[in-house]
C-alpha cells in the first residue's frame, strides 16, 4: 500500500521538519499540536525554509506553493488522523505522553494505519504494547534539521511486521532520506554511540582536562567532526541529552552510560543550551556569534 495521507503530531523542530519534507515530496500532510500559535510558527517555518531552498535553486516558487497547499493544520487529533495511512508522533521526549497518543491514535486511526514515532530513545516496543496494533507500530528518528540531514533510523519494535517495515522503508527514500534498520534496544544505534562520547567530553571538562574549545576543537580537527561535542550537547539541548543517557544507564544496567554531575546540574540549573541561552557556550549574540560559557572561562 502507497503511503500518501499522513498525519505529524507535534508542531515542534522536528515535527515542522518532518511535515516539510513529506509535503515538499508530494504527500498529503495534518499537521496536528494542541497549541494553535504553535502551529502558525511552524507553517511560518516551512514557509521560510522553503523560501531559502528557492533562493538556493533546489526548489521553484511552483514547487513551494503546491507543497504549502498540501498542508493542513489541526488541533484536533480525533478528527484528523480518521482517513491517515501513516501517523508520525513527534511529542515531547515523555514515555506517559507518548503512551498516551498511541492509545488515541489506536481508537481513532484507520486500521490500516501505521503508527510511528521520531523518538530518540524511548522504546518502540513499550509504544507499540499500549496499542491493539503492534505490528504496524515502528520507529522513524529523523535527524535535525530535517530538511537538511539525509539519516533516517528506522526501528523496529519487537512486534513490527517485515511489511510494515518495508513501507516506511520505501517511504523514507521517497523522502530523499537514507533509512537504517535498527532492533529496539536503549538508544537505538544513533544515540547509543553518540551520547557516551558526549558524556565523555563533558567528564573531560569536569575533570579538567581540558576547556571547552580545547575539547570541541580536537574533536573538530582531529576526527573530522562538524561540530565537536560540547557545541553538538547544546544544539540537541542538555535536557535531552540528560534524559537520553538515563535511558541508557536505567536500560542497560551499566556504570558507563551515567550521566556526569556537571550536566546533572548545569539542567538543573536550566542551562539547556542553545534554547536557554547558555549552556557549555554563550549564546546571548546570537548562535552565529557563540563564546564559551562565563561558567567555562
Amino acid at each position: 500500500m502507497s503511503l500518501q495521507r499522513i498525519a505529524v503530531i507535534g508542531a515542534g523542530t522536528m515535527g515542522n521538519g518532518i511535515a516539510h519534507v513529506c509535503i515538499q515530496n508530494e504527500l498529503d500532510v495534518v499537521l496536528i499540536d494542541v497549541s494553535a500559535a504553535a502551529l502558525e510558527k511552524a507553517r511560518q517555518t516551512i514557509e521560510k525554509n522553503m523560501e531559502r531552498q528557492v533562493k538556493k535553486g533546489t526548489l521553484s516558487s511552483d514547487q513551494t506553493n503546491a507543497a504549502l497547499n498540501r498542508l493542513r493544520l489541526s488541533t484536533q487529533l480525533t478528527e484528523s488522523v480518521i482517513d491517515c495511512d501513516l501517523v508520525i508522533e513527534a511529542a515531547t521526549e515523555k514515555q506517559a505522553l507518548k503512551e498516551s497518543i498511541f492509545r488515541e491514535m489506536d481508537k481513532v486511526a484507520p486500521e490500516h494505519c501505521i503508527l510511528a514515532t521520531n523518538t530518540s530513545s524511548i522504546s518502540i516496543t513499550a509504544l507499540a504494547a499500549v496499542t491493539n496494533r503492534a505490528d504496524k507500530v515502528i520507529g522513524m528518528h529523523f535527524m535535525n534539521p530535517v530538511p537538511v540531514m539525509k539519516l533516517v533510523e528506522v526501528i523496529n519494535a519487537y512486534q513490527t511486521s517485515e511489511s510494515v517495515t518495508d513501507q516506511i522503508l520505501e517511504l523514507s527514500r521517497r523522502l530523499g532520506k537514507i533509512p537504517c534498520v535498527v532492533n529496539d534496544y536503549p538508544g537505538f544505534i544513533a544515540n547509543r554511540i553518540l551520547m557516551p562520547m558526549i558524556n565523555e567530553a563533558i567528564s573531560s571538562l569536569y575533570e579538567g582536562v581540558a576547556g571547552v574549545e580545547s575539547i570541541d576543537n580536537i574533536m573538530k580537527l582531529g576526527m573530522a567532526h562538524p561540530m565537536g561535542p560540547l557545541q553538538l550537547a547544546d544544539f540537541i539541548g542538555l535536557d535531552v541529552c540528560l534524559s537520553i543517557l538515563e535511558v541508557l544507564h536505567n536500560g542497560f544496567g551499566q556504570p558507563k552510560y551515567a550521566p556526569c554531575p556537571l550536566l546533572v546540574n548545569m539542567v538543573k540549573a536550566g542551562k539547556l543550551g542553545i534554547k536557554s541561552g547558555e549552556g557549555f557556550y554563550d549564546y546571548s549574540a546570537g548562535a552565529d556569534q557563540k563564546k564559551v560559557s562565563a561558567r567555562f572561562v
